[in-house]
């Protein structure tokens, strides 16, 4: 599935059970990496709160599911330059939101081992991030303990999708777990 716009990871045991859940709720795929699942929905924050229900309703669906990653916007990139020309431009849009707020970049990197290194992008991506607040006027901080926001960003293989959460959400949504 090409335009997916949710990534659920699932515990080792937890597959199957995870997929028949997901089937009532849209389309759900395999993708080409171990325990990790695709969907695409057509709101995908509803989807996560409708997961949430499912799980409260069927606890062992808790050890089924790990998490539940909802995108808010994505891109196709073809080297690690465009991806991070691209996240920047996300990130430019979304400063105005963390300013004066802790917050750290989180990525879940799932192809191209060679090309992307996570805690390099995690890092130049929030030191161009402090750097975008601090030339505003609003600074912020990294923080990855208690967090105000976390963005994170899901890639399989060439797609990315990127999200930003505040504390509340955070706070509301279990399944989030963006770390």
């Amino acid at each position: 599935m090409k335009d997916w716009n949710v990534v659920v990871t699932v515990y080792q045991e937890g597959f199957r059970p995870a997929v028949k859940a997901l089937r009532k709720l849209g389309i759900v795929e395999r993708s080409p990496y171990h325990n990790v699942l695709v969907m695409s929905v057509e709101d995908p924050l509803a989807l996560l709160e409708a997961v949430e229900r499912q799980v409260d309703a069927e606890p062992a669906l808790y050890d089924a599911i790990s998490r539940v990653a909802p995108i808010a916007r994505w891109f196709e990139f073809h080297s690690a330059d465009e991806f991070e020309e691209k996240a920047r431009t996300l990130l430019v849009e979304w400063a105005p939101r963390l300013a004066h707020s802790s917050f750290h970049v989180r990525l879940h990197r799932r192809g191209l081992h060679s090309e992307i290194h996570t805690q390099d992008v995690e890092r130049h991506l929030d030191e161009f991030l402090l750097a975008l607040l601090q030339q505003a006027g609003t600074p912020g901080s990294v923080s990855f303990t208690d967090p105000d926001a976390v963005i994170a960003i899901e890639t399989i293989d060439d797609r990315a999708g990127v999200s930003l959460w505040m504390r509340t959400d955070l706070e509301r949504h279990q399944l989030l777990r963006p770390d």
